[in-house]
């Protein structure tokens, strides 16, 4: 089997692929795949902020080719952030998932799901009452009487019902089972590890997957499903991650990617929303604030974070988490003009745009003629976990001293 390892943002590598192989990667948009124009065979591959594994295989079933876009942040830092962001609450330590044994995400990430549904499985399979629909000999619950004369047409046998049925077939297992699944499809993941998976999956072979296509059955964290809290975060992690599932050309795409974009993005929302709580100070956060540009309200904008006044609901602060690439000359300036919208539509004198430590120091930037100032702030990721959280609590008290137009 070939392979390329590549690192997220890193230069582009240089490498003779087949025409189709590369085309795919290409098509797939998994990474920038451009053909060389000079030299035939030849492609350049670079990683933009996706990371994780994909396999390419033919019709065939040839060998397949893998690629691997390797995180600049340590497997253990991104799991924090990761764990962070499902469950402030929760000290999700090195040990608890016991990452550290794996030095690549995907290798990591399905090590730390099968540990945690081994955990939730040692009591056996969580059941509940599931509503269930069906025809039946003998009345069981309650009779569909539309269905039963839709169906029907006034015979009085096969009867239409629904009840509520005692199962383990409900959506905390499914979501485990699939999550399960899904993680086993993939390359690259160890075989011990693989080999501990299919025994989970043999812990919930009664339980029904859930249908690609479906929407993900939501659940509730409660008293009866403690136990199951922790595998259920990690299982929808895998499940919400970017499936690179395609078939261009006749090829075959699948893997599993993590956005790095939106996974800094939910940490910081997160993060800072926990330290406002913690604060006490009554301000209200809002994340993916929905308001409009302009006065009709035809031009629509998202915050990734907007802070109100605890008395009389006016906005005193705006925030987006920009996870960016190294740029030799600074910050992207896309980003300032959207930040300078956002503080003229919520009547703000400043604005926060929080970045991955890696392009430059705080920086601020005076609009001319509208007494507008955006602040630029860079976290580095790569300290201590008490380190990171300490930098977005000196960010929430900067935000709560934002001064209004």
């Amino acid at each position: 089997m070939r392979s390329v390892e590549l690192v997220e943002h890193a230069p582009s590598t240089r490498l003779a692929l087949p025409d189709a192989v590369g085309r795919a990667l290409a098509a797939s948009d998994v990474v920038e795949a451009t053909l060389d124009p000079y030299t035939p065979g030849f492609w350049s591959l670079r990683a933009g902020s996706k990371v994780g594994a994909v396999a390419v295989t033919a019709p065939d079933g040839g060998a397949p080719f893998t690629v691997r876009v390797t995180p600049k942040v340590p497997i253990v830092r991104l799991f924090f952030l990761l764990g962070y962001s499902l469950d402030p609450n929760r000290n999700w330590r090195d040990g608890e998932v016991e990452v550290t044994e794996h030095r690549d995400l995907l290798p990591a990430l399905a090590h730390a799901v099968e540990r945690q549904v081994d955990r939730a499985l040692r009591q056996g399979l969580l059941q509940g009452y599931r509503p269930t629909e069906e025809s039946a000999l003998v009345v069981r619950g309650r009779i569909r009487e539309a269905e039963q004369v839709r169906r029907r047409f006034g015979a009085m046998l096969p009867v239409e019902v629904v009840y509520d049925e005692f199962t383990i077939d409900i959506a905390e297992n499914r979501i485990l089972r699939t999550a399960v699944d899904r993680l086993l499809r993939l390359p690259g993941v160890p075989h011990d590890v693989r080999r501990r998976l299919l025994h989970q999956r043999a812990r919930l072979s009664d339980v029904t997957a859930i249908v690609r296509g479906q929407p993900v059955p939501g659940w509730l964290p409660t008293r009866l499903n403690t136990r199951y809290h922790q595998a259920l975060r990690l299982a929808r992690a895998v499940l919400d991650g970017i499936s690179a599932e395609h078939s261009p050309g006749g090829l075959l795409i699948d893997g599993f990617l993590f956005d790095m974009n939106k996974l800094f993005e939910d940490f910081v929302t997160v993060a800072l929303r926990n330290a406002f709580h913690t604060r006490g100070s009554g301000h209200a956060v809002r994340l993916q604030d929905l308001h409009h540009l302009d006065e009709a309200a035809a031009i629509r904008m998202k915050p990734d974070l907007v802070l109100y006044e605890p008395a009389g609901g006016t906005p005193c602060a705006v925030l987006d988490a920009k996870y960016k690439a190294e740029r030799r000359g600074g910050y992207p300036d896309a980003d300032l003009y959207q930040m300078l919208a956002y503080c003229t539509a919520l009547g703000l004198r400043e604005g926060h745009l929080v970045y991955a430590k890696g392009n430059a120091p705080h920086a601020a930037h005076q609009v001319r003629h509208a007494g507008i100032v955006i602040h630029q702030h860079a976290l580095d990721l790569n300290q201590e976990p008490n380190g990171l959280l300490a930098e977005v609590g000196h960010l929430a008290k900067r935000l709560v001293d934002t001064p209004r137009v």
